[in-house]
C-alpha cells in the first residue's frame, strides 16, 4: 500500500517492529550462503495475473514447482494424497475410476452433515486416510482435538486421482531468486517513503497522522481491550549439515507422537543454486504467547465473539484503516495479501477523491 500511496503523490511513514522489513516472509543468506526463509518456507503462487506482474516488477521470480512429502507410521509418501499415495498405502495398482470407486466405499456416509474436522475427514476419505495422514497432524497443527475443529477447515476432498503431486494448483508459482526481503526493500523503494526498523507505535503516537493503515495485531491497536485474539505460533529448531539431509524441502511428520510437524529442508527452495552444506528447520506448533511471533489464527467459537468486539470498536474510528493478516484477524497467503493491499489503496484513493470517510476495511474480517 505505501508504494501505491507513493505514487499517487502521498507521503507515506513506514514503522516496522522488527529489524528487518518483508515480515514473516523475510529471508536470508546462512551457513554456506543457503537462502533460509527465516520464518518458516513462503511459496508464492497465484492464479491472479495482476499479482503476478506485479511482484515482478520488483524482483526475479524463479520457476518453482512445491512438491511435499509425508512420513506417517514409518513409511514416506507423497503429498496432497493422489493416485500413487492411494496405491503405495493400500498396496494396490488402481485406475483413476477405481480408486475414486474404493475411496467412496472407505467414505464414512452415516455421517450425512458433518460439523467437524474428523467428521470431515472421515466423510470424505474414510478411516484409514483420515489416520494416515489428518488425524495426528492436525491434532499438533492446532494443538487441540480435531472434534473442536469446524468441518470448514476440510472443505473439499483432500484427494487427486491422478499422479499429480504438485502442491499447488496455480498458474504462477515461484520464489525469489535473492529471496523475499529484495523484493519488498524495492516496492518500498520510493523517495516519498520513508521506513523505520524497530519501531512500534501505539495508537496515541499514532493521532499526528493524516490516515493511519493499522497492519498490526486489531487487538494490539486498542491494547488489548477485550484480551488477546488467539493464535498458533511456531517454534524452529535449527540445524547444520553436510550434503543433502531429506532430498525435499519439506517433510510432513504426521504421526501424533512425533513431536513436530515437519522438517523443512531450505536449499530445496531454490534448485537453480548448489550448496555444499543445508540447513534444517524441525518444526514444532503451540499456542501463541504474548513474546511470540503469531502465525495462524485460531477464528473457532471464542475467538470469533472476541474478534466480533474489536471490529465493533474499529467501526467507531475515522482515518483508520485495517489490513492484512493481523489487521483483519485472517489467514493469507501472500498473493491474496497482494492482491488486497492493492485493491485497500485504490478504495483509499477513490473515497479521498470523491472526498467521503474511507472504509475501516476493505475487506470485511468476520
Amino acid at each position: 500500500m505505501a508504494r501505491e500511496l507513493a505514487e499517487a503523490g502521498h507521503r507515506v511513514d513506514v514503522f516496522d517492529s522488527r529489524a528487518h522489513v518483508a515480515g514473516n516472509c523475510h529471508t536470508e543468506r546462512q551457513d554456506g550462503d543457503v537462502m533460509v526463509h527465516v520464518y518458516g518456507p513462503h511459496i508464492f503462487h497465484t492464479a491472479h495475473e495482476h499479482v503476478w506482474q506485479y511482484i515482478n516488477r520488483f524482483g526475479e521470480m524463479m520457476p518453482y514447482n512445491h512438491r511435499v512429502k509425508a512420513t506417517s507410521k514409518g513409511r514416506v509418501y507423497s503429498l496432497p494424497v493422489n493416485l500413487l499415495t492411494i496405491n503405495q498405502f493400500f498396496g494396490t495398482t488402481l485406475t483413476p475410476n477405481e480408486a475414486e470407486a474404493f475411496i467412496a466405499s472407505k467414505a464414512d456416509t452415516s455421517i450425512t452433515s458433518p460439523a467437524t474436522f474428523r467428521e470431515q475427514g472421515l466423510r470424505f476419505v474414510g478411516p484409514e486416510l483420515y489416520g494416515a495422514f489428518f488425524d495426528g497432524y492436525t491434532r499438533k497443527q492446532w494443538g487441540v482435538d480435531p472434534d473442536e475443529l469446524p468441518a470448514s477447515i476440510l472443505a473439499r476432498l483432500p484427494v487427486r486421482f491422478n499422479y499429480e503431486d504438485s502442491y499447488f494448483n496455480h498458474p504462477y508459482q515461484a520464489i525469489p531468486r535473492h529471496g523475499y526481503t529484495p523484493i519488498v526493500a524495492n516496492i518500498l523503494d520510493h523517495p516519498s517513503v520513508s521506513v523505520s526498523l524497530g519501531v512500534s507505535k501505539s495508537r496515541a503516537e499514532l493521532a499526528g497522522f493524516d490516515h493511519v493503515v493499522w497492519s498490526g495485531p486489531i487487538d494490539a491497536y486498542f491494547g488489548f481491550e477485550h484480551g488477546r485474539l488467539g493464535y498458533r505460533t511456531l517454534d524452529f529448531e535449527r540445524s547444520v549439515h553436510d550434503g543433502d539431509f531429506q532430498g525435499c524441502p519439506v517433510m510432513n511428520y504426521c504421526d501424533a507422537e512425533v513431536p513436530f510437524t515437519r522438517i523443512t529442508e531450505h536449499k530445496h527452495f531454490a534448485p537453480w543454486e548448489s550448496h555444499d552444506r543445508t540447513v534444517t528447520y524441525h518444526e514444532y506448533s503451540r499456542l501463541c504467547g504474548p513474546d511470540d511471533v503469531p502465525y495462524y489464527p485460531i477464528r473457532l467459537v471464542a475467538e470469533k465473539d472476541q474478534l466480533r468486539r474489536y471490529v465493533d470498536m474499529v467501526s467507531a474510528l475515522a482515518n483508520v484503516t485495517f489490513v492484512g493478516r493481523l489487521g483483519t484477524y485472517r489467514y493469507l497467503d501472500m498473493d491474496v495479501t497482494i492482491h488486497e493491499a492493492l485493491g485497500a489503496a485504490r478504495a483509499l484513493l477513490d473515497s479521498w477523491d470523491a472526498g467521503r470517510a474511507p472504509a475501516p476495511f476493505s475487506v470485511d474480517p468476520l
